[in-house]
Order: C-alpha cells, then structure tokens, then sequence
C-alpha cells in the first residue's frame, strides 16, 4: 500500500496518506481541511551521485501529521 506525501497549497503543511487506487480526489489537508495540495517526494533508500561523488540533493527534515517528514531537493528541471 503506498504511502503518499503531501504539501497543502494553502496552509504549507506537510502531510503523508495511504492511498489505493485513484483517491487522490479525496484527500484534504488534516490541518485546514483544504483540498489543495502538491504530492512531494518522500524519503527513500538509495541516493544519488554524479561522476564527482557529489548528489546535489538536498534533505529537509520537518514535523509533518505522521510524525517526521524528509523531502528532498532534487537538481533538474522543475515543472512550472
């Protein structure tokens, strides 16, 4: 079952769900109730390097509705 990390768009809280299926059309912010949201990435288990050793990935750690949340700051291009 995978678990989906969030970022509301209008409170900016982090927040993780178990999603089955297509539900993400039910899922609301555990803080204001918004329906707003941006999926994250959410930790993983392998890392990532370049010739020089260097990831350029960046971690942050924060307090999020299931405990601890790390979302990391890939470089490449972003979706605007």
């Amino acid at each position: 079952m995978p678990i989906f990390e969030f970022k509301c768009s209008q409170c900016e809280e982090f927040f993780e769900v178990l999603l089955m299926g297509d539900q993400d059309n039910e899922v609301q912010c555990p803080k204001c109730g918004s329906e707003r949201f941006e999926r994250v990435l959410s930790t993983t288990s392998y890392a990532m390097a370049d010739s020089s050793g260097s990831s350029g990935v960046s971690a942050t750690t924060r307090k999020c509705s299931g405990g601890n949340c790390t979302t990391y700051e890939i470089p490449g291009h972003t979706k605007a």
